[in-house]
């Protein structure tokens, strides 16, 4: 069984998220969302409001391809988590040349933690790839609209814990 690790902080999840989520779940069997707890960050919505959000946007993308996605809270070394869920396979998701420099550091300091675990790039759609979490953050904060970037459910979330 071929299992991949698709982590992130996820706060919260965009369509962006969905589309590689769905893209990356024709390549494995089994999709783990890492969903990574980061003090650091400081996230808006918190461990549990994360894993629900992506919980529901993914069932029915698990049934409509039939890939098993479930979601994995972790605060360990991604390439502990990948071995904790039993992935051979780390999915990133790059939205412009400005992500790749980063993530081009972090797969060969996991290579070198652990050759064994390939790293796949997947590129979101053209129409996904501008979308950061942060900026719909900021956007909705600020009464703009968000429905283009995010899932309905996850739209009135945001303007419930934004916009109060």
């Amino acid at each position: 069984m071929r299992v991949g690790l698709y982590p992130g902080t996820f706060d919260p999840i965009t369509l962006g998220h969905v589309d590689i989520i769905r893209r990356a779940s024709a390549l494995v069997d089994k999709l783990v969302i890492g969903v990574a707890i980061n003090r650091d960050k400081g996230p808006l919505f918190s461990l549990e409001e994360r894993v629900a959000m992506i919980e529901a946007e993914c069932a029915k993308l698990s049934e409509q391809t039939g890939t098993e996605i479930v979601a994995h809270p972790f605060e360990n070394l991604l390439i502990d988590c990948a071995r904790d869920v039993g992935a051979q396979i780390i999915v990133r998701g790059l939205r412009a040349v400005a992500d790749f420099e980063y993530e081009y550091q972090m797969v060969g300091m996991n290579r070198a933690l652990d050759s064994s675990v390939e790293t796949v790039f997947l590129m979101a759609e053209a129409k996904h790839q501008a979308i950061a979490s942060k900026l719909v953050k900021e956007i909705c904060r600020l009464d703009g609209d968000v429905s283009k970037f995010v899932t309905p459910r996850v739209n009135d979330a945001l303007k419930s814990r934004l916009r109060g």
